[in-house]
């Protein structure tokens, strides 16, 4: 499958893996405004939700057995397969450890948003499928991590950032 890749430098292979997350998101995107545009937001919302809620396990699975995580890796393992997400990769972000040991993992220069912003389009009430994606993403790598909402649109709390996934461990 990798055929031919072994002739690039390992620079070239990073900048190809960045190009290649662009491209998902630029297709994710491309898809959503199609049925955006024909059916309404509250329909591709919750197509998008379906296709992440399918999606998100099976990057978990992939990225658990590339990084060489157990089954109760925990907020550890969490933070070492967050910034190899396809949605990761394609955005700026940063990883904030709180006092309490929560990890707090924070995007603050988001492609889809600022892709909108460009067009004059109103920004994705992402939200309800990051809910979905954080959560089922944190769970599929350990299922006793859970993640709650700090700030995304439509409900920004804090303007430094386009979202804020809090995640922590439960007993």
């Amino acid at each position: 499958m990798a055929e031919g890749l072994e002739s690039y430098t390992r620079e070239q292979l990073i900048e190809l893996l960045e190009i290649t997350a662009k491209d998902l998101i630029a297709i994710d995107g491309t898809w959503f405004q199609s049925l955006e545009r024909e059916q309404g937001m509250d329909t591709a919302m919750e197509h998008d939700r379906n296709a992440w809620k399918r999606f998100v396990p099976s990057e978990a699975r992939r990225l658990r057995a590339f990084l060489g995580l157990d089954e109760h890796s925990g907020l550890e393992g969490l933070a070492q397969a967050l910034p190899l997400r396809c949605t990761s990769l394609a955005n700026e972000w940063e990883i904030i450890w709180e006092d309490d040991g929560a990890l707090v993992f924070r995007i603050t220069n988001c492609r889809v948003q600022n892709a909108r912003a460009r067009k004059g389009m109103e920004f994705h009430p992402c939200k309800s499928v990051g809910i979905l994606e954080y959560g089922e993403f944190a769970r599929a790598l350990d299922d006793r991590l859970r993640c709650e909402c700090v700030s995304c649109f439509p409900d920004i709390t804090d303007e430094t950032c386009n979202c804020a996934w809090r995640f922590w461990m439960e007993n």
